[in-house]
């Protein structure tokens, strides 16, 4: 008799209770998402419309709203940049320079000195000038190799180096990459203020161009100390390798102030398309200065030139340093002792 009065109250528990789990069954249940393609919770195709163009968010320990964003919408634009765009950019850059210097020597050869190795020397550059080239240049050396590998790294080392040890050039690579840009920074500014002043652009750089620099056809243009080529290698040395510089510096120490994460977006394109255009121009300027032109190295190696190849590529600058020499030995209104 018992049982009978209770069972009323036993369905009416039941019912209460499959009604109150129902919704929360409902929201969890898998939803069909295709005939004989699986399910997907509802989560999942939340999660899978945001990442469609969405932006996602989560929470992090670091007291800066902006490093909780997980996924924005420019992300996938700033990815295919930097997997597509870039490669080509930087392979037709570098590759391209590469190309068209072995064509170079292949028809014209390494550039002599026409009226042959004069036997005297004249002062160049001092120690301070060839110090500072140096530091920028092995600078640049190791902030372009560590650079090309981050784009070009994965398509041809990581195949022969296999994962483990990729990923350990590439961690390395990437802290050398961080620590050298401080003195690559530190001899552009110093450049800047030692050869200024020699390359201001004039209307003799016009002519320089004009008749290939001496590189292509007969003669050679009149120049001062540098050359038109000369001035503009400086200017994107040092323009270039500026911005190059502050925009790693807005990489390396990121979200400066309001700037948010389409700004490190941004800076790391300027960076990255600049970088790869200025590997492909010091590749020429290495070729130059090295086995494409005779006497050329001698200018950065112990800073003393010979003087046949100082008077065919920098002839008024010779005539300056003579004219100075000459003041030297006979100042000005002073007589010779008799």
């Amino acid at each position: 008799m018992k049982r009978l009065i209770l069972a009323p109250f036993l369905v009416l528990l039941l019912a209460f209770s499959t009604a109150s789990l129902a919704p929360a069954f409902a929201q969890n249940a898998p939803t069909q998402a295709g005939s004989g393609r699986g399910t997907v919770s509802a989560d999942e195709m939340e999660m899978q419309r945001l990442l469609q163009g969405g932006r996602v968010e989560g929470r992090t320990s670091i007291p800066d709203p902006r490093s909780e964003v997980l996924i924005q919408p420019q992300g996938k634009a700033w990815r295919d940049f930097h997997n597509v765009t870039l490669a080509w950019v930087g392979g037709i850059a570098v590759g391209g320079m590469a190309l068209i210097l072995i064509a170079f020597y292949a028809t014209r050869g390494r550039i002599r000195i026409e009226g042959g190795p004069a036997g005297r020397t004249i002062s160049r550059f001092n120690m301070l000038e060839r110090a500072n080239h140096w530091m920028v240049a092995s600078s640049f050396i190791v902030l372009g190799l560590t650079g090309l590998n981050l784009t070009f790294g994965r398509h041809i080392l990581l195949p022969i180096l296999g994962p483990y040890t990729f990923a350990e050039v590439s961690l390395w690579g990437k802290i050398a990459h961080n620590f050298v840009a401080f003195p690559f920074t530190l001899g552009i500014v110093v450049m800047l203020l030692l050869w200024v002043k020699d390359n201001i652009p004039n209307g003799r750089d016009i002519e320089w161009f004009k008749m290939g620099g001496g590189l292509i056809g007969k003669g050679h243009p009149k120049a001062g100390r540098f050359n038109g080529g000369q001035k503009m290698v400086f200017w994107i040395t040092v323009l270039g390798g500026g911005i190059v510089a502050a925009s790693g510096y807005f990489l390396i120490f990121p979200f400066w102030g309001e700037f948010g994460v389409a700004d490190m977006q941004l800076a790391h394109i300027i960076h990255s398309i600049l970088s790869v255009l200025m590997v492909a121009a010091m590749i020429a300027h290495i070729y130059i200065g090295s086995v494409g032109m005779e006497g050329a190295f001698d200018a950065m190696g112990s800073g003393e030139v010979d003087l046949n190849w100082a008077k065919e590529h920098h002839g008024l600058w010779v005539e300056q340093e003579m004219a100075k020499a000459r003041q030297v030995v006979a100042p000005s209104g002073v007589k010779p002792a008799e």
